[in-house]
């Protein structure tokens, strides 16, 4: 028999130490960015913001469906990172502690552009402009590929119609990959209603994408 082509028990344990020694300095390095950021230092919220401006930037994207819009989102939410660092306590992870800022802020800035349309459609009405306000998704998102973008668009404009508790539930799972556990976590729910409101959205996109292809063929 040749040995040298088969592990021996002991590097099966050295590898699966030196799996847990790496996991659990990631760890420790998250832990020890967040202790010192919580103390004051200006370099560590650096690190944290070009370790997770991606995934927090794509997160708002999603929900905004704007780059500039997605930009401005994710400046708010490193600022609240800042601000509100001392909030953290360690119950959940960075991560999901993160995604709900950025969910909550993409939300909120939705909400105030809502605001601001029915404003300005109520100063058309009373002639005090005549500009018509629109609002078209404009962005290329990271998760569709060029190709794809049109279809890409017109499924996030149906995304867009969504309540707000299913757009969030169908883009953290279906657009960041995330699972149903992790969602419950961000959203502070359960998986059981994660589920029903993944069930709820698939069926309201199912409806909206058919009519909207109906439509392009009268």
């Amino acid at each position: 028999m040749n040995w040298a082509t088969k592990d021996s028990p002991g590097d099966h344990k050295r590898a699966s130490k030196t799996l847990i020694f790496r996991k659990s300095s990631a760890e420790l390095n998250e832990l020890e960015l967040i202790d010192r950021l919580k103390k004051g230092d200006e370099s560590a919220f650096k690190l944290i913001v070009e370790t997770w401006q991606d995934m927090v930037y794509n997160t708002s994207l999603g929900i905004v469906q704007h780059s500039e819009d997605a930009e401005d989102v994710a400046q708010e939410v490193f600022v609240q990172v800042y601000e509100s660092i001392g909030q953290f306590k360690g119950d959940s992870k960075f991560s999901t502690w993160l995604y709900r800022i950025a969910f909550t802020k993409s939300l909120d800035h939705i909400r105030k552009k809502k605001r601001k349309k029915r404003f300005a459609f109520l100063q058309s009405l009373f002639g005090i402009n005549d500009e018509e306000v629109r609002h078209q998704p404009d962005f290329h998102h990271p998760g569709v590929s060029m190709e794809n973008k049109e279809k890409g668009a017109v499924l996030f404009r149906a995304i867009e119609k969504l309540p707000d508790n299913q757009k969030t539930a169908f883009t953290l799972h279906k657009i960041e990959g995330l699972s149903y556990q992790e969602v419950a976590e961000i959203m502070e729910s359960t998986v059981s209603s994660v589920e029903s409101l993944m069930h709820r959205a698939k069926g309201n996109l199912k409806k909206i994408l058919n009519d909207y292809y109906r439509n392009l063929k009268e």
